[in-house]
C-alpha cells in the first residue's frame, strides 16, 4: 500500500514498521509533526517532554533496558540535549537510540542556521540523511539496525525541505524488536572517568568499522547508492541536496549519493572520483563533507560555487555550477506586506502594552509567540535569547544596572508557560538565590504556542490525549520564594496596570515579586472561547489613532477614522480599553440587532466564525437564543446561561411546536405562528433558563407582522429579521461553552 505523506509523517511511520516503543521530544518547527504523527500508534509509548535534554535522557534509559527509543528535535534543541549525547556517544544501548534532529536552511522558523552534521562528528556516532518521504520511513529501520550492530547512538538528520514536502511512500508491517530481559551493567552505563577511559578507543574503532560499513553493506542495503553516468561529471551528495542535483545536472552525471554520511565512506568516494573526470560535492550550509574529501586527498569542488548560507534549490546551483539563468515569467502583482504581529486577541498584548507605556522598563525575553512583543508599534522587547534566557539575561542587566548605580530601570525577564517549564525554573531560581533585583514574567495562554499548540506540564494534557496533572506556575514560584506573586488577566488594562505597579512597589520595597499572566490562546480547539466583535462609533473617533499603538492587525485607519476589520476582530476589548473618547465599545459581549433596521440580507450570518446567528422571519413569535447540544452536565459544568435541554417548554407548548432536533431544542414556526396569538408565549414562560425569548416586544406583534409581511418563499428573507442565537444571558458564559 502507498499513501502521500511529508517526511515528518514517514518519519513517524518508519517508527512504527522500525519497533520503536519510545518516542520523546519537544516541539520545534520543523520536527514536530514526527511525534504529533507517533501519537497516533498505539503501539509506541510518545511524549512532549519538558525539554530536549529530558527527551534524550528519557530515550537512552529505555534504550539501556532494551528498548528501541527515538528522540525528536529541531536543530537548536540539539544544543539542549547534547551533553546527554555525547554521553551515550559513549555508553552505547542495549536497543536502538535514534535522535532525529530536523535543521532549517534558510531560518524560516529558527533562530540561528546551524548545521548539525558537525555533532555526529564531534561525539563519533553514526549519522543518516533520507533525501525524500520513502526514504525518511526506509532509513528509520536501517538507522535502529545500525545504532544496535555497532552499539552507537544514531543521528539523523533531516532538513526543513525533507520534513515537509510529500511523497508516496510505500507501507510495510510493524517489526517487534525482541530483547533480553534488564540486566544491571555497572561498567557499561556507568560511566566513571575509569570506565569512559576504556571506552574511548572502542569508540574509535567503532568509526573504523562504520567506515566500512559505509563502503560495503551500505550499498547493498541502499543506505548509500551509486548511480554511474558516461564518466565526465561526478556529483557526491546527500539529504534533499541530492534532489535538487538531479534536477540541474546534465544527463549522463554520475551520482554518488550517501544516506551514511558520517563516517563517510571515504574509500568508497575515492574510487568514485578516480571514475570521473570531475568530481563536484553538492550540499547544504557548511562544507561538512567537501571539507573531509579534500582532507584525504581527493581533489573536487564545492563551496567555492555555491556558498555555505540558507537554503539551496535548483535555481542556485543552475546558475553558480552550469552557469545557466533561469528564466522566470514576471506578473504584476505585488505581494501583501504583513509584518509580524501577535495575533488579534492574542493575550500577550494586553501585558507588553502596559510595558510599553513606561520607557524606564527594560524587558527580556527568549523565543516563543511573546517574541513579537519586539514589534512596532509595541516595541516592548530589548533582548531576546533562547529558551529561558528571558530569566537568565534580565538577570545580568539587572546586576549591571546595580554595579552602575542606575536606580530608575526596573527589568521585566519575560517567558511564557511552555518555556518556563524548558528551561525558565532554573532562571527563576538564579534570582533569588543570588538577590536578583528583577520582576520574573510567566506569560500562560495554556499551550505551547508558536510551534503548533502542543500541550506541555501547565496544559492538563500529555501528548497522548490523556488528561494529566496541571502544575502551577504560581505555586513553583512561591516554593522557590516569590513573593507577591501577582496572577492578572492581560486583556484587562486597568488590572495589568495596577499589577505592574504593585510589583514595582514591591520590588522597591526589596521583595521578590513575580507576574503570571493568564489567558488562554485563542486558538486552542478544546477550548470554547466567549468571543466578539469590536465597533466603532465614527461619530466619536476623533483620529487619534490611539488604537493602533496596540498593534492588533484588525485595526486600521480608513478615511481618516479608525476601522476595524470584521473577519479579524474577535472581540478582546482592548483596543475599546485604550480608546480616550470611548468610541470602541462591545455590549455585554453579545451583537445587538436593531430589528428596525435589519432587512434580512444575510451577511451578518455568514460572516460569524462560530455560526452562531441565524435568520429568522419576522412572523416567528419566538426563538431558542442558545445552539449548543451538549447535554446536562457539559452544559452546568461550564455555562450558567445555556440551554440544558431540560424539556420543559416542549411540554407547555400546546402546539406542539418546540422539539429536540439533533440534540437542540428548535421551534416549528409554523406550528407556532398557526396557534395563534391565544397560548401566551407559554414556552418563554416555561424556560427557566430563558432561552427562548420573544424576537418581538410582544409575540402578538410578530404574530400581526408576520401576516401582513409573510414572504411568499418561506426563505425568512422578506421583512426578515436577524436573531443572535447565543449561550450568553445576562451572566457570561463560560469559556468552555460551545455557544
Amino acid at each position: 500500500m502507498k499513501e502521500l505523506l511529508s517526511g515528518n509523517e514517514a518519519l513517524a511511520r518508519g517508527a512504527l514498521e522500525a519497533g520503536i516503543e519510545i518516542a520523546c521530544g519537544y516541539p520545534g518547527t520543523p520536527s514536530s509533526e514526527i511525534l504529533e504523527n507517533v501519537a497516533k500508534y498505539k503501539e509506541i509509548y510518545s511524549e512532549w517532554s519538558v525539554n530536549e535534554k529530558v527527551a534524550m535522557d528519557a530515550a537512552a534509559g529505555a534504550a539501556y533496558s532494551g528498548r528501541r527509543s527515538m528522540v525528536t528535535t529541531k536543530q537548536v534543541g540539539m544544543n539542549v540535549l547534547s551533553d546527554s549525547l555525547f554521553y551515550t556517544a559513549y555508553t552505547g544501548a542495549e536497543a536502538a537510540l535514534v535522535v532525529i534532529t530536523a535543521d532549517d536552511p534558510g531560518l524560516f522558523s529558527s533562530q540561528n542556521e546551524q548545521d548539525n552534521r558537525h555533532y555526529a562528528r564531534a561525539a563519533k556516532i553514526a549519522m543518516v540523511e533520507p533525501s525524500d518521504a520513502q526514504e525518511c520511513k526506509d532509513f528509520v529501520r536501517l538507522a535502529c539496525e545500525i545504532s544496535e550492530e555497532f552499539d552507537t547512538p544514531v543521528l539523523y538528520r533531516t532538513t526543513t525541505r525533507v520534513c515537509h514536502s510529500k511523497g508516496l511512500v510505500e507501507f510495510g508491517e510493524r517489526r517487534e524488536h525482541t530483547h533480553a530481559p534488564y540486566a544491571r551493567n555497572v561498567r557499561k552505563f556507568v560511566c566513571t572517568p575509569a570506565h569512559a577511559y576504556a571506552n574511548h578507543p572502542l569508540v574509535e574503532e567503532r568509526l573504523k568499522k562504520l567506515e566500512e560499513y559505509g563502503c560495503t553493506r551500505a550499498l547493498e542495503n541502499g543506505l548509500n547508492k551509486l548511480e554511474m553516468g558516461d564518466g565526465k561529471v561526478g556529483v557526491v551528495t546527500s539529504s534533499i541536496a541530492y534532489e535538487y542535483a538531479r534536477e540541474v545536472f546534465p544527463e549522463g552525471t554520475s551520482f554518488l549519493k550517501l544516506g551514511l554520511t558520517f563516517p563517510l565512506p571515504m574509500d568508497l568516494i575515492r574510487d568514485f572520483a578516480s571514475r570521473v573526470e570531475k568530481l563536484y560535492v553538492i550540499e547544504e550550509l557548511d562544507p561538512f563533507m567537501e571539507e573531509q574529501i579534500k582532507a584525504a586527498g581527493i581533489p573536487c569542488v564545492g563551496k567555492e560555487l555555491t556558498g555555505p548560507l540558507y537554503e539551496l534549490n535548483t535555481q542556485l546551483l543552475r546558475e553558480r555550477v552550469l552557469g545557466r539563468k533561469t528564466d522566470f515569467r514576471t506578473v504584476d502583482v505585488t505581494p501583501a506586506k504583513r509584518p509580524p504581529a501577535l495575533c488579534p486577541g492574542c493575550p500577550h498584548r494586553g501585558f507588553f502594552y502596559t510595558l510599553s507605556k513606561n520607557k524606564n522598563y527594560v524587558v527580556t525575553g527568549d523565543i516563543g509567540c511573546y517574541t513579537l512583543g519586539f514589534a512596532p508599534p509595541l516595541n516592548c522587547m530589548d533582548v531576546c535569547i533562547c529558551m529561558g534566557g528571558g530569566f537568565s539575561a534580565g538577570m545580568g542587566m539587572a546586576k549591571s544596572f546595580q554595579r552602575e548605580g542606575v536606580t530608575d530601570k526596573v527589568v521585566f525577564g519575560v517567558m511564557g508557560d511552555s518555556t518556563f517549564f524548558h528551561s525558565g525554573m532554573t532562571g527563576a531560581a538564579e534570582i533569588i538565590y543570588n538577590n536578583g533585583r528583577m520582576i520574573p514574567c510567566v506569560l500562560d495562554n495554556r499551550i505551547t504556542g508558536m510551534t503548533g499548540h502542543q500541550d506541555n506540564p501547565g496544559s492538563g494534557f500529555t501528548l497522548m490525549g490523556e488528561p494529566a496533572p496541571m502544575i502551577s506556575v504560581e505555586k513553583v514560584l512561591e516554593a522557590y520564594g516569590f513573593a507577591p506573586v501577582f496572577t492578572v488577566d492581560p486583556q484587562d488594562l486597568t488590572a495589568m496596570k495596577k499589577t505592574v505597579d504593585d510589583a514595582v512597589a514591591a520590588l522597591n520595597e526589596g521583595k521578590h515579586p513575580a507576574i503570571v499572566t493568564r489567558r488562554p490562546c485563542l486558538l486552542i480547539k478544546r477550548v470554547k472561547h466567549d468571543t466578539g466583535m469590536c465597533v466603532v462609533n465614527a461619530d466619536k473617533c476623533k483620529s487619534c489613532k490611539s488604537c493602533l499603538k496596540v498593534g492588533c492587525p484588525a485595526i486600521s485607519m480608513e478615511n481618516g477614522k479608525a476601522f476595524i476589520d470584521r473577519t479579524q476582530c474577535v472581540g478582546c476589548t482592548v483596543c475599546a480599553q485604550v480608546c480616550p473618547f470611548d468610541a470602541m465599545q462591545v455590549k455585554d459581549g453579545v451583537v445587538r440587532v436593531d430589528m428596525s433596521r435589519c432587512t434580512g440580507c444575510g451577511m451578518c450570518v455568514s460572516a460569524c466564525p462560530r455560526g452562531v446567528l441565524e435568520l429568522v422571519p419576522r412572523r416567528h413569535r419566538v426563538a431558542v437564543f442558545c445552539n449548543t447540544r451538549d447535554k446536562l452536565r457539559a452544559v452546568t459544568e461550564v455555562c450558567d446561561a445555556g440551554c440544558i435541554n431540560c424539556g420543559r417548554c416542549a411540554k407547555a407548548c400546546p402546539a406542539k411546536a418546540v422539539s429536540n432536533v439533533a440534540g437542540r431544542m428548535v421551534v416549528d414556526q409554523i406550528k407556532c405562528v398557526s396557534y395563534g396569538p391565544d397560548c401566551g408565549e407559554a414556552c418563554v414562560e416555561a424556560c427557566a433558563r430563558h432561552i427562548l425569548r420573544r424576537t418581538c416586544p410582544t409575540g402578538i406583534e410578530a404574530a400581526n407582522v408576520a401576516r401582513m409581511k409573510d414572504d411568499s418563499d418561506g426563505d425568512g428573507a422578506a421583512g426578515g429579521g436577524t436573531v443572535p442565537v447565543t449561550g450568553k444571558n445576562d451572566r457570561p458564559a463560560q469559556e468552555n461553552c460551545n455557544a
